[in-house]
């Protein structure tokens, strides 16, 4: 494609570090996209005839047809994507093909390959993780009201609800979705047209193929256009925030389903065995989320390394770009859609759940709020007393709803048996009703709207 400049092929070991054909043709329905957009620009403004146009549209057709059925002849010798189909197009429609490059450079064509690819990407993402949560609504109102324990410092704190704590992941991916969002708005820009670095002074239409590949409209610098990875980078964080979203709830799957815990059961779909103990039940579905984590994160780190020095405005470093986006977007698509299996799967064990929330003395803030409501104490004094109590039931072996009045008593002579009302799990959840609350006619109203939302 360069042959006028050099007379001798690449060594071996040029064309081995050089091709990339072995990841960037996952692009090949985008190149073919934007070539089909370009060749019509070009014909609209007079620089291809009709006749020629007809021809490369018709050739693109062809490979993208020969792609979709796995008969293409993708060849190292041609080293990337764009060189494999203007190659291919030359070998179907002749002397045609060579006009579709006029006007263009790899550095925009690749820069409008990977910017359609990553806006897909972000398109799949979002579509999933309003799957994943449309999954954990089910099983909130399903279980609004049955009781668990929240924790922090995975130590018992209050009584939540089972539908609390999957409302909490809800809101968490809703945030996800939004961040996508919001990186392809910002990504919707067309980098076609930007040439080598510079521009170009061929009288191309850059608003008409921008609007014929969706976008909002062309990028504004030449040199921002073939240079810039921003979109890429913001899709990747974007996908590390939501990959730790799911590692979190992955680690709980793994915890809740131990027998230790035993708060859910997940079924044989989504657990494996063991090859030498077989009372084994795995959550490895939920463990190998939590793992490709890693992935994902790693490869923003890397996309952020390879970009940090690079001057203005294509380098051969940037090449590098496309295997960590591939990689992650594999890694968070496959990990969204076996947690929305998980979380369907998941069968909550609520008496075992109600149990536990109440264990652990979790209503010991209970009884220092009824403290500061009934005899108005101010909070501290309360809370002392109330840590007190716990202390005196810890040694007796009693929870704090079994202990004595009269033991209540002589930390604070003026408790009465009205106290019993607010120390069990059930009413320390029903009483959390301020908004956002574990209440569960907050969870409920709370997945009202999410489900028009998502609706």
């Amino acid at each position: 494609m360069w042959g006028g400049r050099f007379s001798e092929r690449p060594d071996e070991l040029m064309q081995a570090i050089n091709v990339s054909i072995g990841f960037d043709r996952r692009l090949a329905a985008q190149d073919i996209l934007g070539s089909k957009a370009h060749a019509a620009m070009l014909a609209r403004q007079g620089m291809i005839s009709r006749d020629d146009e007809a021809r490369i549209q018709e050739g693109l057709g062809r490979i993208a047809a020969e792609i979709e059925s796995g008969e293409f002849p993708f060849r190292e010798a041609f080293e990337d994507i764009h060189m494999n189909v203007e190659a291919r197009l030359t070998e179907l429609i002749g002397p045609a093909a060579g006009r579709l490059h006029t006007a263009r450079s790899r550095n925009d064509q690749v820069a409008l390959d990977l910017r359609l690819w990553v806006r897909d990407a972000c398109d799949r993402t979002a579509a999933q993780l309003r799957t994943l949560q449309i999954t954990l609504l089910a099983q909130a109102e399903a279980h609004s009201d049955a009781l668990m324990p929240g924790f922090t410092h995975l130590q018992p704190a209050q009584p939540v609800t089972f539908g609390h704590h999957m409302m909490a992941y809800v809101e968490m991916f809703g945030r996800d979705a939004a961040r996508f969002a919001d990186a392809r708005a910002r990504m919707n820009e067309s980098p076609l047209g930007s040439a080598a670095l510079a521009g170009t002074a061929f009288p191309i239409d850059r608003q008409a193929t921008a609007k014929a590949l969706g976008f909002e409209r062309p990028m504004a610098n030449s040199l921002d256009g073939v240079s810039d990875r921003d979109f890429a980078l913001e899709a990747l964080s974007a996908a590390s925030i939501c990959m730790i979203h799911l590692s979190r709830i992955a680690e709980e799957i793994v915890l809740w389903t131990t027998p230790q815990f035993g708060f859910v059961a997940l079924s044989d779909a989504f657990t494996t065995g063991s090859s030498i103990m077989p009372q084994k039940r795995n959550p490895d579905a939920a463990e190998l989320v939590r793992g490709k984590t890693g992935r994902v994160l790693g490869a923003l780190t890397s996309l952020a390394v390879t970009m940090k020095g690079l001057p203005l405005a294509y380098g051969k470093d940037m090449q590098e770009d496309k295997e960590p986006v591939f990689d992650a977007f594999d890694a968070l698509e496959l990990s969204l859609k076996a947690m929305a299996g998980m979380v369907a799967d998941m069968k909550p064990d609520t008496e075992r759940m109600a149990a536990a929330a109440g264990a652990g003395f979790s209503t010991a803030t209970d009884l220092a709020d009824w403290l500061v409501r009934k005899l108005d104490l101010p909070f501290r004094e309360a809370h002392h007393v109330a840590g007190a109590a716990v202390k005196r039931a810890e040694g007796l072996g009693l929870g704090l709803d079994e202990l004595p009045i009269e033991e209540f008593q002589r930390l604070e002579p003026r408790i009465t048996a009205d106290v019993y009302q607010v120390l069990t799990a059930k009413a320390s959840a029903a009483s959390r009703s301020s908004y956002g609350g574990t209440a569960p006619e907050q969870v409920q109203a709370r997945i009202a709207q999410w489900k028009e939302r998502l609706r």
